[in-house]
């Protein structure tokens, strides 16, 4: 099958070249097979920095500009410049590990009615302690998830810039939600898609992704409003939180 990676990015010009090799690299660790099936496009949203510059510097990726800043809105232009049968959705400041593109294919090789897949992030930047308490946090999550998709049946669970999307279930769901900008676009997918086939969330699917945020919010203020979003948007279908901020390096 093959995979596009969709890397959205605002201002994103001290992290994003560390993202753009990492992809690379597992593309060409994959073999050449995948290799000749694969692509890369950074969705430049509204940049004032040098973001689209850098992009355009790395080999084999191709850069396609969304002026209307917002996460969703910048997945959606990646998605439409697309042509894979899987799109992968990767964040700018995220570092997928070796191994990551064998172990999405064998998921959905093994899983004819899987139509999204995801993990969970592990933070670089950040003191170790706070690892352990993303950890912890996880793992509600996950059980979140679990009850969610398998008792309840009202939705599922995916890492915003670490989840894979079939291209048949994206145009299944039709344009995005734009009121879901940045939190909880993550989980309104989930509980859309989860209506046309399988979402799966885990832990076998890591990705590193930068802790500027964590950083900069503090950990608990972030744990609880991504939970406050992820309830919202599963169970009264719109985002808790409407505003963000931009933090970067």
């Amino acid at each position: 099958m093959k995979i596009s990676f969709v890397v959205p990015a605002y201002n994103e010009q001290a992290l994003l070249t560390r993202s753009l090799t990492a992809i690379r690299d597992e593309i060409l660790r994959a073999g050449q097979e995948l290799g000749k099936d694969a692509e890369i496009i950074v969705v430049n949203n509204a940049s004032t920095d040098r973001t689209r510059e850098i992009a355009l510097s790395i080999p084999g990726v191709t850069v396609v500009d969304e002026p209307r800043k917002g996460l969703v809105q910048a997945r959606w232009c990646g998605f439409e410049h697309s042509t894979g049968e899987l799109i992968a959705n990767i964040d700018a400041d995220t570092i997928i590990p070796p191994g990551w593109l064998t172990e999405v294919m064998r998921q959905f090789e093994r899983g004819p009615a899987l139509v999204a897949l995801s993990g969970p992030y592990i933070y670089y930047g950040v003191p170790n302690r706070v690892n352990m308490v993303v950890g912890a946090y996880y793992r509600l999550a996950f059980t979140a998830y679990l009850l969610n998709r398998f008792v309840l049946n009202v939705g599922s669970m995916l890492q915003g810039g670490n989840f894979i999307v079939k291209r048949s279930a994206m145009l299944k769901l039709g344009s995005p939600d734009l009121r879901f900008s940045f939190y909880g676009e993550d989980t309104d997918m989930a509980r859309r898609l989860s209506k046309v086939g399988g979402v799966k969330f885990t832990f076998r699917l890591p990705a590193q992704s930068s802790g500027r945020r964590l950083a900069g919010e503090g950990v608990f203020t972030i744990g609880l409003r991504y939970s406050m979003n992820f309830f919202w948007a599963t169970f009264r279908k719109k985002p808790f939180t409407e505003a963000w901020q931009d933090i970067r390096e």
